[in-house]
């Protein structure tokens, strides 16, 4: 290992070290889970007292029973405060990623013909409240707002509302007020971690309960939403940051680096790999690292030092590209870049991965601001089954049916059949001779 970034030749390590590299942070929550479960019973018996004192405790944060909810006047100020351009930003952002979502929206309703006079389909419609966690542990993300805000209100969920952790002065990141509004959601409550999953599991006095939440988090909120799912729907699992660039021999070292970096900055409790069957590739990306940390706050540096030198990060050089191919499907990264002159011909190797970014013009930094595909991505392999957050994460869909006189009869003859077989007498009945004479 280096004191710089850890280095893993796969081909000398064994099982053991391979299958350490899997493992995210979060993988075991016990310790968290145990710490969460007061925090949500205080809030579920004692309300907004709970999240009014919880603040002061964990945030560190003045905020009260009054002012837990954002005002108009706090959102007004917001904007008087955020320099324009980054206003001017956050509007391209949003435009970006409303082109995008509302392609992604189902058409309301569809009917196909099954058999003639027998129609089948389905109806989409609105799920009817849903609280967006927007984090601010370990920095402001507006980004997490535009990503969340947007997918639903294209959606058309009526009532929307953000809980996110408050400033220490008791107020909430002016530009996170600035994204919300712009995308079309001013309900904020001052509340993060724990308490803000189980404010909207439960509701108190202010904060209006919701049957779904989504948004990443930290362990604290991930294991607030494991004993809080079946109260509310916790959506797609989003813990702490993750990615791998998968770089091939054709891109320099240098650029494999700076992209290393993206996710690795977040927090210590993130994931970064650089994979690559280049040595050439990979010894020049560890040598530029100090280079890139001197361009970086002490802070990332800190943070994304921390994450390449400890148990999920670093750099991994493979014996084969196949291999890298493989070690990225059983990785299931939720951010994940392919470096590369020709990127599309390593697209069909891939299949596990939440978000493939693609080529030297793609980093990840476009992919979470601005280029318009939902950056609020299933973490710690759930990219296996579960995609980004979308539009029909805030819809539900109904299967709807309509048979006609004339095609009863065929669907009825077999339908009666099958319930013969498997003994139910009142689906049987319900299509026999008895139900003739009561058809008008």
């Amino acid at each position: 290992m280096s004191e710089i970034c850890n280095y893993y030749e796969l081909a000398s390590v064994g099982a053991t070290v391979r299958a350490n590299l899997l493992k995210r942070s979060e993988a075991d929550l016990s310790s968290f889970t145990e710490k969460v479960r007061p925090i949500i019973e205080a809030v579920r018996q004692e309300g907004d007292a709970a999240l009014v004192r919880l603040a002061r405790e964990l945030d560190k944060a003045n905020v009260t029973a009054a002012s837990l909810k954002v005002s108009e006047q706090e959102f007004d100020a917001a904007f008087a405060n955020v320099d324009a351009e980054v206003i001017e930003a956050i509007k391209f952002g949003i435009g970006n990623i409303r082109s995008f979502h509302e392609e992604q929206k189902p058409e309301p309703m569809w009917l196909k013909e099954i058999r003639p006079g027998a129609y089948a389909g389905d109806r989409w419609t609105p799920i009817s409240s849903v609280a967006l966690y927007v984090p601010r542990g370990k920095g402001a993300f507006p980004s997490v707002t535009m990503m969340t805000c947007v997918p639903a209100v294209v959606a058309g969920v009526p009532h929307i509302s953000i809980v996110t952790p408050p400033t220490p002065d008791g107020s909430v990141d002016a530009a996170t007020l600035v994204a919300a509004r712009l995308a079309g959601v001013e309900t904020v409550y001052k509340c993060g971690g724990a308490q803000a999953v189980a404010a909207v599991a439960y509701g108190t006095e202010t904060v209006r309960p919701a049957i779904k939440i989504v948004g990443p988090g930290s362990p604290w909120v991930v294991a607030a939403k494991k004993l809080l799912a079946d109260v509310i729907d916790t959506g797609l699992p989003a813990g702490p940051s993750e990615a791998i660039i998968l770089a091939d021999e054709t891109i320099d070292g240098r650029l494999a680096a700076l992209d290393l970096l993206i996710e690795a900055e977040h927090g210590p409790d993130s994931s970064a790999y650089l994979v690559t069957h280049s040595p050439e590739v990979a010894q020049a990306a560890r040598a530029a690292l100090p280079d890139h940390w001197s361009r970086m706050s002490e802070q990332r540096v800190n943070f994304s030092r921390t994450v390449l030198t400890g148990a999920s990060g670093g750099i991994v050089l493979t014996p084969t590209l196949e291999e890298s191919y493989r070690f990225v499907n059983d990785y299931a990264p939720e951010h994940l870049e392919i470096l590369s002159t020709e990127p599309f011909r390593h697209l069909g190797s891939i299949t596990q991965a939440a978000e493939i970014l693609m080529g030297q013009h793609t980093p990840v930094t476009l992919g979470n601001f601005v280029l318009g595909p939902n950056a609020v991505l299933p973490t710690s392999r759930w990219a296996r089954t579960y995609g980004p957050l979308s539009v029909t994460d805030f819809v539900k869909r109904s299967s709807i049916g309509y048979v006609t006189s004339s095609a009863y009869p065929e669907l009825a003859k077999y339908a009666r059949r099958l319930a013969k077989y498997e003994g139910f007498s009142a689906h049987e009945n319900a299509i026999s001779e008895v139900r003739d004479p009561l058809i008008r």
